[in-house]
């Protein structure tokens, strides 16, 4: 089997000193391959880090959850840190000002309702068979070439199928879906370089021009708002108030939100999950031997795969970094540190599903895991409205491939995507045997 490997070592004294100096825009490229043991120096070193910028950084599972539980006093609207850095006028601060994730109640509530009514337990079931063929379809195209490349080949294309048939974007039209969710979350790094803003912008100006045209055509075509995200956007849940409707502002890009939400974290727990399988050759041989004794069926290898999705989703965090800002002055419950009115709070998600206080043997990839409470879809009333589809598509995309594919092997060292709120790969090619 291949040696090749994505997941670099880093020393101890190596992480402690990166730790020492922790800033989230000036990270060295050691970080960006493995930031876990850098995440441990800070757990035990400096929890609750001050960041040159005066932000502050958790490292710790519990002091995260202590946030997310508090949606009172620490808020998720970003407007007073995303105007210096975008401009009040650009399309990036108009997007990520607007959409679901970086907003507080009301508009959070009236948008994720919405969503959530179009992703009901029924309509995610029904989505299952349509699932398992494009799954299969991606697997045909493979085997018939020998090879392929687990992101561009399979792991990013499931999303954008998935999310192009929830908002109803003809499939003609779907190529350059992926490209404006990469340009517009590149432009979420804690460092924002000019050639991200650029094309951030573009992404946000480009898609809602498109999406313009097709809320125009939905709104004279409407589909079944029980399966339809866009056409339930566009009418509201039903109930005929003028609250529950969003204006064309929010529902445009809310629609960007959406793609670029189930994109990304479904194309990097894919990924991520596949390539961590092949670097644990012992752990992918126990893994396939339980999933061949269960045979055809259905029931156990999903008893199987379901531990497994979510000690992926723990182990590599598609999601790293999460923000809020304390409206007033508070003590951090875990710490008894004293944040000021205004503090700029980075939960790293990545750091706090390896915290040894919440998870036995974090660095361990342990497939059938317990009690798994990991942050990777966040936690509160922000958590992802999204999670329960990710998870379907998760489990069939994972389980397939191995059943079509159990001797996979990288082909070239896979290439990370070189972001520090988002660990996937933009690339990995392998050989089916």
């Amino acid at each position: 089997m291949s040696t090749v490997v994505s997941t670099p070592e880093m020393s101890a004294d190596r992480a402690r000193a990166v730790a020492e100096d922790f800033d989230l825009r000036a990270l060295p490229p050691d970080f960006y391959a493995n930031p876990y043991p850098v995440y441990e120096a800070l757990r035990t070193h400096d929890p609750v880090r001050r960041m040159p910028d005066g932000s502050y950084f958790l490292a710790r599972y519990a002091d995260a959850v202590a946030v997310y539980r508090d949606a009172q006093t620490f808020s998720s609207d970003k407007k007073v840190e995303f105007e210096p850095k975008y401009g009040a006028g650009s399309s990036l601060f108009q997007h990520h000002t607007t959409s679901l994730v970086f907003n507080d109640p009301p508009l959070h509530t009236r948008v994720r309702r919405l969503i959530m009514g179009a992703l009901t337990r029924r309509a995610i079931a029904e989505m299952e068979p349509g699932l398992v063929q494009l799954v299969d379809g991606l697997l045909d195209a493979i085997e018939a070439r020998g090879h392929g490349d687990l992101i561009e080949d399979f792991a990013s294309a499931i999303p954008v199928e998935i999310i192009g048939n929830l908002l109803g974007v003809p499939h003609a039209d779907r190529a350059p879906l992926r490209g404006w969710s990469l340009a517009i979350l590149g432009a979420l790094e804690p460092k924002l370089t000019p050639g991200q803003e650029e094309l951030g912008n573009r992404g946000v100006a480009e898609f809602t021009a498109y999406l313009k045209e097709l809320v125009a055509d939905r709104r004279l075509r409407p589909g079944n708002p029980e399966h339809d995200v866009l056409t339930r956007l566009i009418q509201g849940d039903g109930s005929g108030a003028a609250v529950d409707h969003l204006s064309e502002v929010e529902l445009l890009q809310n629609c960007v939100f959406i793609l670029n939400a189930g994109h990304e974290t479904t194309t990097n727990l894919i990924g991520n999950a596949l390539v961590a399988l092949h670097e644990r050759p012992q752990v992918r041989a126990d893994f396939l031997h339980k999933l061949s004794s269960a045979g055809d069926d259905a029931a156990a290898q999903e008893q199987l795969l379901t531990p497994a999705v979510e000690e992926f989703l723990r182990f590599e965090s598609s999601n790293q970094l999460s923000n809020r800002r304390a409206v007033k002055a508070t003590t951090l419950g875990a710490t008894g540190i004293t944040l000021e009115a205004g503090a700029l709070i980075t939960m790293c998600i990545g750091a706090a599903n390896r915290d040894p206080a919440q998870f036995e043997a974090p660095d361990t990839l342990c497939l059938d895991r317990t009690d798994n409470r990991h942050l990777a879809f966040g936690f509160g009333i922000h958590q992802c409205a999204g999670l329960s589809l990710a998870r379907l598509e998760g489990r069939i995309a994972i389980g397939r491939f191995l059943a079509r594919f159990p001797g996979f092997a990288l082909t070239e060292s896979p290439v990370r995507g070189g972001r520090a709120r988002f660990r996937g790969f933009l690339k990995a090619p392998f050989s089916v045997s």
